[in-house]
């Protein structure tokens, strides 16, 4: 009898189990998204206001339009006027320029381009495409590829290469990204950034080999992995399939998507540090929601088997929206602004990162793209 009931007792802890983990219903997702969104929407309402941790800066950095990214995104799920307005009203109030002048080469100085193209795709005005245009066309026609000396460069502007390749059919943009992507990848530091043995990602020169963490493993640090994985996934979204460099993308892509499921912690989230949980470890939504964003995709888009994918990704959203988000919309264990998995600590529930956007801005990407997913599994 006894032995009867355990065997009861254990499955229904299975049982619970094997719920908590369900693919969470579009209005689920939704719910989440308005939540976290709205959070920050009122805490910022205007947005042109510089930023101003430890020294100003104009909103048009990087790290606000990284949330711009994920704005768009859950503008296209669910449209809104608000959402556009404040989108617009952001690109408007900078002249649709850059931050240090609209000659420069900087990439995270070149991530709000990748929002006013999608603004200009919806409502086409010239004036919005101008100066970023400017300062990427000076680069397509220039030799140097060497500009992308750090990994977070990839996401920050290799989309705006593949949007504008896209929007104006031209073979160019498609090559000099791939010349960029190519010398970080292969020639940067040592034998560049990519290690095509663990499909993961070095920082920057500063992490190459003989750089290790604690354990004696290499510093694979969780949102810079997430910063190239979203990259790829942009990247490919824009370029057509028989783009003499698309399967070198889609290979990059399916290994990192191994090498990441292999390391996700037992609770769904990823270590800041891959490869190194005893560094600095715990929950981290940045690289998490990355990371979630790009299985999402690529189960969507057939690229990513759903048996093996679906799961990981089902309990890294599931974890973020049950020990990350705050009721009021706050995002907790979020890791702030740095280079490797002693930046911003300690990360945790509470803890308040040094910016509030880019964050916010990685969760809003995960979710529209789970969103887009489960309409695909509803609706095939």
């Amino acid at each position: 009898m006894k032995r009867t009931l355990w065997i009861l007792l254990a499955l229904l802890i299975c049982a619970g189990s094997l719920k908590a983990q369900e693919m969470p219903t579009q209005k689920e997702i939704l719910n989440t998204l308005l939540l976290v969104n709205d959070y920050f929407m009122k805490k910022w309402p205007d947005p042109s206001v510089p930023t101003n941790v430890k020294r100003i800066r104009p909103s048009n950095l990087w790290t606000r339009a990284v949330y711009y990214e994920g704005l768009m995104a859950l503008h296209e799920i669910y449209p809104r006027e608000d959402f556009y307005k404040y989108a617009y009203d952001w690109g408007a109030s900078h002249q649709w320029g850059m931050r240090n002048g609209n000659t420069t080469r900087h990439a995270d100085n070149h991530c709000c381009g990748q929002t006013y193209i999608d603004l200009y795709r919806i409502c086409p005005d010239p004036v919005m495409l101008k100066n970023v245009k400017v300062s990427i066309d000076a680069m397509v026609n220039t030799p140097q590829a060497d500009d992308w000396w750090w990994i977070d460069a990839i996401q920050m502007a290799m989309p705006v290469f593949a949007k504008f390749g896209n929007l104006y059919d031209d073979q160019r943009y498609y090559d000099k990204m791939w010349d960029l992507y190519e010398y970080t990848r292969n020639q940067l530091g040592e034998n560049g950034m990519y290690n095509p043995k663990d499909a993961l990602w070095w920082r920057d020169a500063d992490y190459d080999p003989p750089y290790t963490e604690p354990n004696g493993e290499d510093c694979y640090w969780s949102r810079g992995n997430g910063w190239v994985y979203a990259a790829l996934l942009r990247v490919m979204n824009e370029i057509p399939k028989n783009e003499k460099h698309y399967k070198d993308y889609l290979r990059d892509f399916k290994a990192m998507s191994k090498a990441l499921i292999k390391c996700q912690r037992e609770d769904g989230f990823w270590n800041v540090s891959l490869h190194d949980p005893t560094n600095y470890g715990g929950p981290e939504t940045s690289g998490t929601a990355l990371f979630v964003y790009g299985m999402a995709w690529g189960i969507r888009n057939g690229i990513l088997d759903a048996k093996t994918y679906e799961e990981p990704m089902i309990r890294a959203w599931n974890a973020i929206v049950e020990k990350a988000v705050h009721p009021n919309g706050f995002l907790g264990y979020m890791q702030g602004t740095g280079k490797d998995p002693s930046a911003g600590q300690p990360v945790t529930y509470d803890s308040v990162p040094d910016f509030e956007d880019y964050g916010l801005g990685c969760v809003l990407l995960a979710g529209a793209e789970l969103y887009k997913l489960q309409a695909q599994i509803l609706y095939p």
